[in-house]
């Protein structure tokens, strides 16, 4: 955890190319559930055998198994916001919230933490610049530092969040702030919380770019 998921041309969007993204295990997790359900079977459906070749995601309208549509994944949905309140039918012909806004959503969390853009954008299937130097397992480390979740979760401090994307990139976070603070031993800090985070988000920089270069 995360899944790797390898996306092949043939099946993106626009052909253009493969790329790479992953499954937190909060996904996971609603996943796993997911497929027993279908092993079980529902009101709606007969008890299924999986196989490699069965769909990840299937049409319930049909007792036939057949991967489900864009069309039907929208309208599920929308009727999940409506049901949670989130959007009211009938309030505007085009909502503002979508099915894209979870690629919205994935994007802006991961951007926020830091993450190069190339990279995210590569995770959501966009052309970039940089397939021929994309490391699968360092992009694992920053999917996972990112900490994605729909579910609410404790709000960590923005040092402890560091500490864990520090920690994601192979550094160790409190030998950097001890290093730090050896330094200059005699040195006043009038906001050590804001020095930490300054230490941190250089030592990060630093990692990032030694990570680009070796690429």
């Amino acid at each position: 955890v995360p899944v790797h998921i390898h996306v092949e041309a043939d099946i993106t969007k626009g052909k253009y190319g493969v790329y790479d993204t992953f499954l937190g295990a909060e996904a996971i997790q609603y996943l796993k559930a997911y497929l027993d359900m279908r092993r079980k079977g529902t009101e709606r459906i007969p008890p299924e055998i999986l196989t490699d070749d069965s769909p990840l995601i299937r049409n319930e309208c049909r007792n036939t198994v057949l991967p489900v549509s864009g069309a039907s994944i929208s309208t599920l949905v929308h009727d999940l916001l409506f049901k949670a309140g989130i959007i009211v039918k009938g309030e505007a012909k085009r909502y503002p919230i979508r099915p894209h806004s979870l690629r919205k959503y994935f994007e802006t969390q991961l951007t926020r933490l830091g993450i190069p853009k190339d990279y995210v954008d590569y995770m959501m299937g966009h052309a970039i610049s940089t397939y021929n130097s994309v490391d699968v397992e360092y992009l694992r480390k920053l999917y996972s530092s990112s900490g994605l979740s729909i579910r609410p979760k404790t709000e960590l401090s923005k040092i402890e969040r560091l500490k864990m994307f520090a920690e994601s990139l192979g550094l160790n976070p409190d030998k950097v702030l001890t290093k730090d603070a050896l330094a200059m031993p005699h040195r006043t800090v009038v906001n050590p919380e804001a020095r930490k985070i300054e230490v941190l988000n250089e030592a990060l920089k630093h990692a990032i770019l030694k990570e680009l270069r070796n690429a």
